[in-house]
């Protein structure tokens, strides 16, 4: 039996344990992760906080002091990273008598389900001690530990620090729902009118874009339905009509938005007045209400009072036979970058199958390695964590979300990957990209690849997306000289 301390009544609750310390001895698996910034490293409240820097944990490891994932340090003498409370050698935590619920819990885990609508509880199949036992034992210990859960000051300390609650695993086995969290923690209950986004309504939003009329050289990449679905994978979307139009919602934590504007032959006008109303209802006066991905020329529509403009960051469009050909002074250090890898490297590409799932994968894990071993800004960093699970997905649908994919292989391994779609009949939109990194001039070499199979297939134009307001993206484009950068809005509303 083990002990814990509750934030909120400083109450002393007893926590049964499962895996014996004998069998945590010999495993190599708890306390250590493979990136700096994994998303399994264990979340401390703040008086779990507290507790671990008076046992010598050094107060920088925690960047929210109210409560926060612990930051790792590197493995002196193996791979990956470690907890800064996790001794390597010894294989002992230092803060094992105040170590955080988070730990204690282990290896069961708290997650939200696939939708991020209900709190499970399950086992990590990660753990090779519960891998190995029999498994009405786990269901029983899995109900010694739900029967801890309904404790209310348990209910109370994680309701003041939610992100106790993981995001949904694979790899975790559910043993059952916990109710009363979902309850206290789960979303509100959604417009009855509302519909979650699924693989089949693609082809209800292809119809709603051609209602719309947004079929132009200037139509952003957010009007495209795999734009949005990728991103299923973290935030929720919904979807409903009214009088012919197509209205999309995302729910984040902080409430409802819409992602694109309604999709419809009505009067704009009017769906966006409609959609304010809607959003209002749902988040109150909340400034989450907005709308995104306003395209310029939609924007002299709805200029008028009460509403207020953002400007966002454009996609860039270039002209396919530029980036095919890379010819003059202009682009004299990516055709030399290309020239380099093409003459040391002896590069192939093929067709995306399902087979190179693993390959893409570990590539993209290397890839955000190299990316945060740079100096990466918050922002930067939270985008790689969040474009894992986004990549993920169209690895393993891409063809059902309308996508096609290249692998590049150097020496018979993958060392870059590609997806894209058509966003119009004359414009090919690269949604994906990663290169390895330790590779110069395979970036350049990619990008120029995708254009010429692009252009050979009756593409005039690229759209390369935006720059998400990284410093680095943005010159990295703009080297690429754009004919163009599409102006996109997002709207509020005022309510007086």
């Amino acid at each position: 039996m083990d002990l814990i301390t509750v934030d909120s009544k400083q109450a002393i609750k007893v926590l049964p344990q499962l895996v014996p310390d004998a069998a945590c001895f010999r495993c190599d698996v708890c306390c250590r992760f493979p990136e700096a910034d994994s998303f399994l490293r264990p979340y401390f409240t703040s008086q779990e906080i507290s507790d671990a820097v008076a046992h010598g944990v050094p107060e920088s490891f925690f960047p929210n002091k109210a409560g926060a994932q612990v930051d790792l340090v590197k493995n002196s003498i193996g791979e990956g990273y470690l907890c800064p409370a996790f001794d390597s050698k010894s294989g002992l935590c230092g803060i094992y008598d105040v170590r955080p619920l988070d730990c204690r819990l282990y290896p069961l885990a708290l997650m939200w389900d696939e939708s991020g609508r209900e709190v499970q509880l399950g086992w990590d199949s990660k753990c090779p001690f519960v891998r190995d036992s029999p498994s009405s034992a786990i269901r029983e210990y899995g109900d010694r530990v739900a029967a801890f859960l309904a404790d209310e000051a348990i209910v109370e300390a994680i309701a003041a620090h939610p992100r106790l609650i993981g995001r949904f695993q694979e790899d975790v086995v559910v043993l059952k729902t916990i109710p009363h969290l979902t309850v206290r923690l789960g979303p509100k209950p959604v417009d009855p009118r509302l519909r979650p986004l699924r693989l089949q309504d693609a082809v209800g939003f292809a119809k709603a874009l051609e209602r719309a009329q947004v079929i132009g050289h200037d139509r952003p990449a957010a009007f495209a339905f795999s734009y949005h679905y990728i991103w299923t994978s973290l935030l929720p979307y919904w979807w409903m009509e009214s009088d012919h139009t197509l209205f999309l919602f995302a729910e984040s934590p902080d409430g409802w938005f819409m992602p694109l504007p309604p999709l419809g032959a009505g009067p704009l006008d009017q769906a966006v007045e409609e959609a304010f109303v809607l959003m209002r209802s749902w988040n109150g006066t909340s400034s989450v209400s907005r709308i995104e991905n306003v395209m310029e020329s939609q924007r002299r529509l709805l200029e008028r009072d009460r509403i207020q403009f953002r400007r966002k960051e454009g996609d860039y469009l270039y002209p396919a036979e530029a980036l095919v050909a890379l010819a003059g002074d202009r682009y004299k250090s990516q055709r030399a970058l290309c020239n380099r890898v093409a003459r040391e490297r002896v590069i192939t590409s093929e067709p995306y199958r399902a087979g190179h799932q693993a390959g893409c994968t570990l590539l993209y894990r290397r890839w955000a390695e190299q990316k945060r071993r740079r100096t990466l800004d918050q922002m930067g960093a939270l985008l790689l964590e969040d474009a894992e699970m986004a990549h993920a997905l169209v690895f393993e649908k891409h063809e059902r979300i309308g996508l096609s994919g290249t692998i590049v292989r150097v020496n018979g391994d993958i060392v870059a990957y590609t997806f894209g779609y058509w966003l119009t009949p004359l414009t090919w939109c690269i949604l994906l990209e990663v290169a390895d990194r330790s590779i110069p001039g395979l970036a350049q070499w990619v990008f120029r690849d995708t254009c010429r199979t692009a252009m050979a297939q009756g593409a005039a134009s690229i759209n390369a997306m935006d720059d998400a307001g990284l410093p680095g993206l943005r010159a990295a484009k703009s080297a690429y000289h754009p004919t163009a950068v599409l102006d996109t809005w997002t709207i509020t509303r005022t309510t007086t």
